[in-house]
């Protein structure tokens, strides 16, 4: 019998790790049935079944469950040893997968992206824009970026982008002219307001906060979206309040196409950060990615940030 081939066994373990050819393939980037050839391979030279496949479900058998186990931390093994002499270039080389919310992806990232690839052309950025929280390591990503309640406590945290944020609430002038100006958070519940809807079905309430008082609100208006450009063309055109981020509404509130409202009621709260397992040995292009951004930079005028 030929010896089985490394890439069809790593086809075996991306599979069994994600259970789901579908999710394998899209983070290693490849065709769902080419993944499953590959494990077919794999099968027949080794003369047993590793996964139980039905149209709902991929399970590993008992022999592709002691086979998982013990494959999977001697490619590490051999993965880390590649990767320390790789760290050892100039500039590293290699492919950094992230997993990050839809408004980092939006508002933070870009300037950082563009910066860090100049800088290390050798390396392949990756990222999956979602809002549902999961497993980044199980999903075969290197990293995630997160804000800080829905950091994992057995990662590491280093801050990335901008420390505070703030949530904005605004309105066309339009609007504000017919329905009038909300002077309390509590007046949003007599207007149109425009919401969001993650993509697990949450509707996040409005909140608010001015010298210690908060208060959370859940308005209804005229649509409810789950992207933010939908959002705020509803809400320049007219149709009601808004309430996101406030790096969404910059754009339109210096144009004048939005007007800030209850401005002393915004909501401030810390920024993200880019979170990874604290093993000994990272991969090159996430101690890269992760020395970037903890070095400080400085912009046009001079000022240093990090």
């Amino acid at each position: 019998m030929p010896d089985p081939d490394l890439s069809d066994i790593e086809a075996f373990i991306a599979v069994a790790r994600h259970r789901s050819f579908r999710g394998a393939a899209s983070v290693r980037g490849v065709s769902a049935s080419s993944l499953s050839e590959a494990v077919r391979r794999l099968e027949a030279r080794l003369g047993v079944r590793l996964l139980n496949r039905t149209t709902r479900s991929v399970t590993l058998t008992e022999a592709g469950a002691r086979l998982l186990e013990r494959l999977a931390p001697a490619l590490g093994e051999v993965a880390a040893a590649l990767d320390a002499v790789n760290g050892l270039r100039d500039s590293p080389t290699g492919t950094l997968r992230l997993n990050v919310p839809v408004i980092v992806a939006h508002l933070i990232l870009p300037p950082i992206i563009e910066a860090f690839l100049k800088r290390h052309p050798g390396i392949t950025l990756e990222i999956s824009a979602e809002d549902s929280f999961i497993d980044v390591l199980a999903a075969g990503f290197d990293a995630g970026i997160r804000y800080d309640e829905r950091l994992e406590q057995d990662m590491i945290a280093v801050p990335i982008g901008p420390r505070v944020q703030r949530y904005a609430t605004a309105a066309a002038p339009a609007y504000l002219a017919a329905q009038g100006r909300p002077q309390h958070p509590r007046d949003l519940l007599g207007h149109a307001c425009i919401r969001h809807r993650f993509a697990s079905g949450v509707k996040p309430p409005w909140e608010f906060e001015r010298a210690g008082e908060v208060v959370r609100i859940d308005p209804t208006g005229p649509l409810v979206a789950n992207r933010i450009e939908l959002e705020l063309s509803a809400a320049i055109a007219g149709l009601g309040l808004i309430s996101t981020f406030e790096g969404c509404l910059a754009p339109a509130l210096a144009t004048g196409a939005l007007e800030p409202v209850l401005e002393d009621w915004w909501l401030s709260f810390s920024g993200p950060f880019l979170y990874y397992a604290g093993r000994r040995h990272l991969p090159a292009p996430l101690r890269a990615f992760i020395d970037f951004i903890k070095a400080p930079v400085a912009d046009a005028a001079g000022r240093i940030s990090v």
